[in-house]
């Protein structure tokens, strides 16, 4: 009786044992994903369009059941607010990094991307950003970052070419914000202006803080320039407009991206209808899942989409079919995936360089009538 007894519990403990190592095995994983944009401050409402996108990408794939290595895989999205800051980027960073999240999105802008990619590549984490546009994000040397968005070096030549082709610029004033996104861009403006024969009359700085520009506006003003240039982001490109359109400045106000807004429209009032502005990648109307990703947005989140949301929607699904590539949610892997990525989706073929970049990137050019944003042209890179 005693060693059926005993038996008894070695059978019992042993197939706990097995259930419990099944269990293991095929238990359910999280992942995490970082997501970093400015959720405070003068770009916050851009930053939460991005997270919108990031959000909505992480909830369907949990919605169709995502099973790695035998396991099932349950998404969460760390997201982060680093308020447009490099400071509070690096700190930000470094939290996603103890947290162990699979990968990143993001940052948000060029000025916080940058200073961060050093910490994400020492951690061996993939940083995929949706928006930052400098070249020298990812040209660095480092095997994890990337970017779903054409870069400066293509945006500002882009942005000069249209204003000699169409708008028949001569003479131009360039100003910018002093950020590493403004600066760029404006750099690469001033290189393809120059080597089209524009006269740059005047090279201004100003802040990302500044918020009353009428002394260099009255200097401009002087200058009787065709065009002004302005490389820096809506909350100051909007002012700026408003206020040259107060002085009597007829001179169209060409920006990139970070002013390419609908919230410009609001911040420049009617002095907007003034303004071209581009873009890296296509117009949502253009992309080949546009529309339909921007009915299933907007009856998720009941407002419209400001501009970054389809680029961290498929950034998302990008760092997922890495891992599917991979069979693993190991970051290790997910960079040794990452280089062969040809994925299509709401923004069209995401295939990368060696650098990181774009292999086929957009650039699409708007103005504003009426203070609604109208695209005018695309050109494919």
């Amino acid at each position: 009786m005693k060693a059926l007894k005993l038996n008894t519990l070695f059978v019992a403990v042993t197939a706990a044992i097995l259930s419990a190592h099944i269990t293991s095995v095929f238990a359910d994983q999280v992942v995490r994903i970082g997501f970093v944009a400015p959720l405070t401050g003068g770009s916050a409402y851009a930053g939460k369009d991005s997270e919108n996108g990031a959000r909505l990408a992480v909830d369907e794939i949990n919605s169709e059941g995502l099973v790695l290595g035998g396991s099932k895989v349950t998404l969460v999205l760390d997201s982060q607010d680093d308020a447009n800051d490099p400071r509070t980027a690096t700190q930000v960073a470094q939290k996603l990094v103890d947290d162990q999240v699979a990968a990143v999105i993001g940052h948000g802008t060029s000025g916080t991307s940058i200073p961060a990619s050093k910490i994400y590549s020492d951690a061996g984490i993939v940083q995929l950003s949706p928006s930052a546009t400098n070249p020298q994000y990812t040209l660095q040397g480092f095997k994890t970052t990337y970017r779903v968005v054409a870069t400066d070096a293509q945006q500002g030549p882009a942005l000069a070419a249209y204003a000699t082709g169409a708008l028949k610029v001569r003479r131009v004033a360039v100003v910018d914000d002093a950020s590493a996104y403004g600066q760029g861009l404006a750099d690469e403006f001033v290189k393809k202006a120059k080597s089209l024969g524009v006269i740059v009359v005047s090279r201004d700085t100003t802040s990302d803080k500044t918020i009353d520009f009428r002394a260099i506006l009255t200097k401009i003003k002087g200058q009787t320039p065709d065009a002004i240039m302005y490389g820096g982001m809506d909350a100051t490109v909007g002012p700026f407009a408003k206020q040259a359109g107060q002085l009597g400045i007829k001179a169209k106000i060409l920006a990139g991206d970070g002013a390419c807004t609908a919230q410009l429209a609001s911040l420049a009032a009617a002095a907007a209808d003034n303004v071209v502005c581009s873009e890296p990648g296509l117009g949502l109307e253009k992309m080949p899942g546009g529309v339909a990703f921007q009915k299933k947005y907007e009856a998720r989140f009941h407002e419209p989409i400001q501009i970054y949301a389809p680029f961290s929607y498929d950034a998302v699904y990008i760092i997922v079919d890495a891992m599917k590539r991979a069979n693993s949610t190991d970051r290790a892997k997910i960079v040794s995936a990452m280089p062969l990525t040809d994925y299509h989706g709401v923004i069209g073929e995401t295939q990368f360089d060696e650098h990181g970049d774009l292999k086929h990137g957009a650039i699409s050019v708007y103005t504003y009538r009426s203070g609604k944003k109208v695209l005018i042209d695309a050109v494919k890179m």
